[in-house]
């Protein structure tokens, strides 16, 4: 697995997969990227350059804390891109990846080519999604056999009384089947310090990014399952409208993993605006 030296000396691990133009990826949690696999089959449309970030999978563990700090893993994107050799590079963020390369193309505009989002974290933009709307994606799944007691548990986290967020599990995958359940146990994230610090004070600047967005040239793909209680799509496209020239993209039957509920459609959508 390749290495690279980020700004502090870091020592960060990124895996190549594919053929075709390079398409870095970008993993939430904070955690390894092995959860993403080859997105679906994307890997047989593009090269993907997928990190780890620092502290996760085979990235080395920083001895500065608060640069697990999302703003502050923008400047590891770039060192890649510069260790690449790569003059602008097409971006694809997951989850709490999508505010990095959210914060990315704010800060790097010239040198960010197309960008996609998948069930994209909204906090570096500062799009609140509330409990209501959570609760609205979560009563689409009324009918399936877990709901009564997943519910009871987003009712309990929404309204500040509980903190169970793995009895929502179910919440987060089209279908909650064996597969999902193994991969939802292999996807959490391991380092607690790199979690806890993400979100740091200072790691979120929704004013600034959001003002150097509006003249963003990219092209921008924002693509989230229909039952995506992580990013629910009214709250995706709020984000969608901060970019100029933004495509949405509402994935049926899709949960927070749109390339495992459905690889085809996800791959054939992405792939698209990819080729465009």
């Amino acid at each position: 697995m390749p290495t690279f030296s980020a700004p502090d000396g870091t020592q960060l691990a990124y895996r190549v997969t594919g053929q075709g133009d390079p398409l870095v990826c970008i993993p939430g949690g904070p955690s390894g990227s092995a959860y993403l696999g080859d997105l679906g089959g994307l890997a047989a449309h593009r090269q993907l350059i997928v990190l780890d970030l620092r502290g996760t999978g085979r990235s080395a563990i920083p001895e500065d804390t608060s640069s697990y700090r999302c703003d502050r893993l923008v400047d590891d994107v770039e060192a890649l891109r510069d260790h690449l050799g790569l003059s602008r590079t097409d971006l694809l963020g997951h989850s709490a990846g999508a505010n990095i390369a959210t914060q990315y193309v704010a800060r790097y505009p010239a040198r960010t080519g197309r960008l996609v989002l998948v069930g994209p974290g909204t906090r570096a933009v500062g799009v609140e999604i509330t409990g209501e709307v959570r609760r609205e994606v979560a009563l689409l799944r009324k009918d399936e056999p877990w709901f009564p007691a997943a519910f009871a548990a987003l009712q309990a986290i929404t309204e500040g009384t509980g903190s169970d967020w793995e009895a929502v599990a179910p919440f987060f995958w089209g279908r909650w089947d064996a597969a999902a359940r193994e991969q939802h146990a292999a996807g959490r994230p391991s380092n607690q310090d790199a979690v806890a610090h993400f979100g740091a004070e200072g790691a979120f600047s929704p004013q600034a990014t959001r003002a150097a967005l509006a003249s963003c040239e990219s092209q921008v793909l924002l693509l989230t399952g229909e039952f995506d209680l992580n990013s629910p799509p009214a709250s995706v496209a709020e984000f969608a409208e901060v970019f100029p020239a933004a495509t949405l993209v509402v994935q049926p039957g899709a949960g927070h993993y749109p390339w495992l509920d459905d690889a085809d459609r996800f791959v054939a959508a992405t792939a698209e605006f990819l080729h465009a």
